[in-house]
């Protein structure tokens, strides 16, 4: 049952969304169990702590979504399972900052940055400093994980439905995985990946965990069959693609008081997105390529390769093609009896992947 403001103690604030006292009663168990550890592991569990801060949490929404669209009636085990995927998600956040070096996340020190700072603080050197840094974000990453199977294991429903679920999670870690590896295999610049294949890493990478598993955890919470989860997948697929892509758009076209985060990183690194694919297709390629995957790119070069993404057609086809991918995704829920709308994904979902300001 959602809790509203009437729930509320008089001169008191509501506790927010069912998911969201959930995932603090997990954080605060978690913090628990690390001030038992030692002060370096509540160091480190704070920092995790605060990096779940500050998201739009539209994961766990989309559990309690598709839960209660099917009729469910596991309202706690939505609730604990939309944070296991917020937890799961907060994961690969501080594993991708890791990954791609960066040191801010939503406009404030991540878990790397946050542990780098303070030893340098204490006079470590910059190469030990960013050093620890790098294991702090490992390890936060890795804490988080294990959080979010925990609390899909011990939620309280039927073992064969936790067994549902865990199947769940297991093959949205796989599938991202193997995302996540092509993400950074593609900017090594030995081959160049066609469009399919920059779709097909943007589906693995995002699709997975942040469509696909919250609205089949919420399905399989309500009981539904086997053939609705799948339907429900193949459209949270669609959705997590035009999520993707407008994501790519704000990478490179955002403003990062608004984004937190740079609109420098993606070309700096040379990500290979279908942005980038389709341009390399153009007879703009050469200008861009000029500029891509330079460490040293300066500002005004960005400015020279988002004209180019704009003269070259590329920006306008990721835009049509994320509106062409939200449509998709609407077909497929209405043939399903699931429409759009009585899932409150376009509340949730469209201003994400709408076109480019």
């Amino acid at each position: 049952m959602s809790t509203t403001s009437s729930d509320a103690p008089p001169g008191t604030s509501p506790p927010g969304p069912p998911h969201d006292v959930a995932l603090e009663q997990v954080l605060a168990e978690g913090l628990e169990r690390a001030r038992a550890t030692g002060p370096g592991q509540l160091a480190l569990w704070t920092a995790l702590r605060d990096a779940t801060r500050g998201g739009k949490r539209f994961r766990p929404a989309l559990v309690a979504a598709a839960h209660d669209a099917l009729g469910g009636t596991e309202a706690e085990a939505a609730a604990r399972v939309g944070a296991a995927v917020e937890l799961l998600h907060t994961a690969f956040v501080v594993h991708d900052d890791v990954i791609d070096g960066d040191q801010v996340r939503r406009g404030r020190p991540n878990v790397s940055g946050t542990f780098g700072r303070r030893a340098a603080d204490d006079g470590a050197t910059a190469a030990a400093a960013a050093h620890l840094g790098l294991t702090a974000g490992i390890l936060a990453g890795d804490l988080a994980l294990a959080a979010a199977i925990r609390t899909v294991a011990t939620c309280d429903v039927p073992p064969t439905t936790v067994a549902r679920l865990l199947d769940l999670f297991d093959r949205a870690l796989h599938t991202t995985a193997a995302g996540e590896l092509d993400d950074v295999a593609f900017t090594l610049g030995t081959r160049a990946p066609s469009l399919g294949e920059a779709l097909t890493m943007e589906e693995q990478k995002t699709s997975a965990y942040s469509f696909e598993l919250p609205l089949q955890a919420g399905a399989v919470l309500a009981g539904a069959d086997d053939e609705v989860v799948r339907r429900l997948g193949e459209a949270a697929r669609m959705l997590g693609v035009a999520f993707q892509l407008r994501d790519d758009l704000l990478g490179v076209f955002g403003d990062p008081r608004v984004t937190g985060k740079s609109a420098l990183t993606d070309l700096r690194e040379g990500k290979q997105t279908p942005l980038i694919a389709y341009a390399r297709t153009t007879e703009l390629w050469e200008g861009v390529a000029a500029h891509l995957g330079s460490p040293d790119l300066t500002a005004d070069d960005a400015d020279i390769v988002r004209c180019l993404l704009v003269e070259s057609g590329a920006r306008d086809f990721v835009e049509g093609l994320a509106d062409d991918y939200v449509r998709g995704a609407r077909t497929l829920l209405d043939e399903a009896g699931l429409p759009l709308e009585q899932l409150r994904l376009l509340a949730l979902v469209v201003p994400q992947v709408g076109r480019a300001a």
